[in-house]
């Protein structure tokens, strides 16, 4: 079953703090993905941050009101994550992930059978990795483990989401046997959350984004042309308040993709870089 809310402020996991959490986790500086906000806010992100924080204090309420609803539980989760995401502060990030961990902690320790509940505290143990250095492979793992969780109740869920987010996981972790990195699984489980809900543009972003990093600019070419169709798309049906920081950070990566598109290219095109 897809659960859609429209009160929910981001999207989905991006790559970025996939990338955040594990390069951290491993001491890497993280250079290739600036920050959602890298050249200040606007008013519309202002706002979008300022609902938020409405959000997140009307989840919490409810949660502390109904401690034993699993509903309650994993929405106060997700809102958690939505402030952890966006925090400035690594204390800032910690403490709203945590509070988020704690909550889906504590509904699944119930034995409710929730794929919402592990995953939320998948995405929260991923923004608490991104704070710490030592400590944060054990996190990575444990995200590994909820996701699977996640797809076994319901892989539907946040449009593909519990596959999306385990595909970025596979993608940008280090291999066999530092960590839980794999080409192979990352490729199956990125697919397989294009195939749920292809009209979702993270679904599709991730997935070629995937592509030109592991060096298969053809499957990019052929699909980048019609990108600007699909997104006009995308846009009426993912509209409104609840949507803008996930278009500020789709429309960003569009920007970046089409532009690492054409360097591959022009690349392949010189008698240097001409394949023959």
């Amino acid at each position: 079953m897809q659960h859609v809310d429209p009160s929910k402020g981001r999207a989905a996991l991006r790559s970025r703090l996939l990338n955040g959490s594990i390069l951290i986790a491993f001491a890497y500086l993280l250079t290739s993905s600036p920050p959602l906000l890298a050249q200040g806010p606007s008013k519309a992100e202002d706002e979008a941050i300022a609902r938020l924080e409405r959000i997140y204090k009307e989840a919490r309420s409810r949660f502390q009101e109904s401690t034993n609803s699993i509903e309650t539980a994993w929405q106060f989760g997700r809102a958690c994550f939505d402030l952890a995401d966006m925090a400035k502060t690594d204390s800032q990030r910690a403490r709203f992930a945590e509070e988020g961990i704690d909550a889906c902690r504590a509904a699944l320790a119930r034995k409710y059978s929730s794929g919402p509940a592990h995953y939320y505290l998948a995405m929260n143990l991923g923004e608490l990795a991104r704070t710490k250095t030592i400590g944060a492979l054990k996190l990575v793992r444990e995200m590994e483990a909820e996701f699977k969780q996640a797809i076994e109740l319901d892989e539907k869920f946040d449009f593909g989401g519990p596959h999306r987010s385990l595909g970025l996981l596979y993608k940008d972790a280090p291999g066999w046997p530092t960590s839980v990195g794999s080409r192979s699984k990352a490729r199956v489980h990125l697919r397989r959350a294009n195939d749920l809900s292809p009209d979702y543009p993270d679904n599709r972003l991730s997935l070629l984004e995937a592509y030109l990093d592991w060096g298969e600019t053809k499957a990019v070419v052929e699909q980048v042309s019609s990108l600007d169709d699909y997104l006009a798309t995308a846009r009426a049906k993912f509209s409104g308040d609840a949507w803008v920081l996930s278009w500020l950070d789709w429309d960003m990566r569009v920007e970046r993709l089409k532009a690492r598109t054409r360097r591959a290219s022009e690349k392949s095109s010189t008698p240097r870089g001409r394949t023959k």
